[in-house]
């Protein structure tokens, strides 16, 4: 019987990867209003699982401090696809926060400040870290540059996993993820560096540029360090929480956090990364 639910649960988990990976591509080649989409609508589930999973919902109606949550996302990927940078992110990320001290104020004392700051952190966590996979694919070469995202996450996923199977000894966060070994974390750093380069090497040799062998090498494995923070924080997340999924809309993965969760974290540092790296050989 175990063996059996193994198997059901590891085929989905496969066909799910398989569709994700579709999905991925079907989005992210053709960019623009296509890609800003999806990612609003993954913004929203996933701030709405989190905003269920931090108890700011109370029973199943979505309430005040949501909706004033949904406007401020829409708001903020309307101005993101039209601006396409980060000229006025922190503005509408305070005014983010002014928004729900307004619900907070004029609805006290209906929700608790613990209710409005987890609201503020899902509407970063999740919304606002997303964008910057658009922000990414909007860059000059964007459509290849905004795949490091998925290298510096997924790949050393992989890579991690593979090495700590192999020869890991040392646990990296025993209480969070007892299977991780920091022998594992290591591999999928070296790992996502590794074919960060030769995805540089590909790019320059494609396209005509240079060092771009040195920069995507920092990239993925930068990368990859601040991915295994990320899934360890919303392993963390869901501990201080007590429960084992965000969600269930993907099979065999749970919810958006469950399968997002190092992609939210590699999305931003990816960005400023290359805009960093690549200003500094000018």
């Amino acid at each position: 019987m175990a063996k059996n639910i193994l198997g059901k649960i590891s085929k989905e988990r496969t066909v799910s990867a398989v569709v994700l990976v579709i999905a991925a591509l079907a989005t992210i080649l053709p960019g623009g209003i296509i890609l800003a989409v999806t990612l609003y609508v993954i913004s929203i589930i996933g701030f709405f699982e989190l905003t269920k999973a931090c108890g700011v919902r109370v029973g199943s109606r979505i309430n005040a401090l949501e909706w004033m949550g949904i406007f401020c996302i829409t708001l903020y990927y309307v101005v993101t696809y039209f601006v396409q940078d980060t000229t006025y992110s922190m503005e509408l990320v305070l005014l983010m926060l002014i928004a729900l001290m307004f619900v907070y104020v004029f609805g006290f004392s209906k929700y608790h400040a613990n209710q409005v700051m987890n609201t503020y952190f899902a509407l970063l966590y999740a919304p606002v870290m997303l964008s910057f996979v658009f922000l990414t694919r909007q860059l000059e070469n964007g459509i290849y540059l905004v795949w490091m995202i998925f290298i510096s996450s997924w790949i050393s996923d992989t890579f991690a996993y593979l090495v700590g199977v192999m020869i890991g000894k040392h646990k990296l966060a025993p209480v969070l993820s007892p299977k991780k070994s920091i022998e594992g974390a290591v591999g999928g750093i070296a790992g996502a560096a590794v074919v960060g380069a030769l995805f540089g090497a590909y790019l320059d040799n494609t396209l005509g540029t240079e060092n771009f062998v040195i920069v995507l090498a920092v990239v993925g494995g930068v990368g990859s360090v601040i991915s295994q923070v990320g899934d360890l924080a919303a392993s963390a997340i869901k501990r201080n929480h007590e429960i084992k999924d965000y969600g269930k809309l993907i099979p065999g993965h749970g919810g958006i956090m469950d399968r997002f969760d190092s992609v939210i974290f590699t999305a931003p540092i990816t960005y400023f990364l290359i805009i960093l790296l690549k200003m500094r050989q000018y």
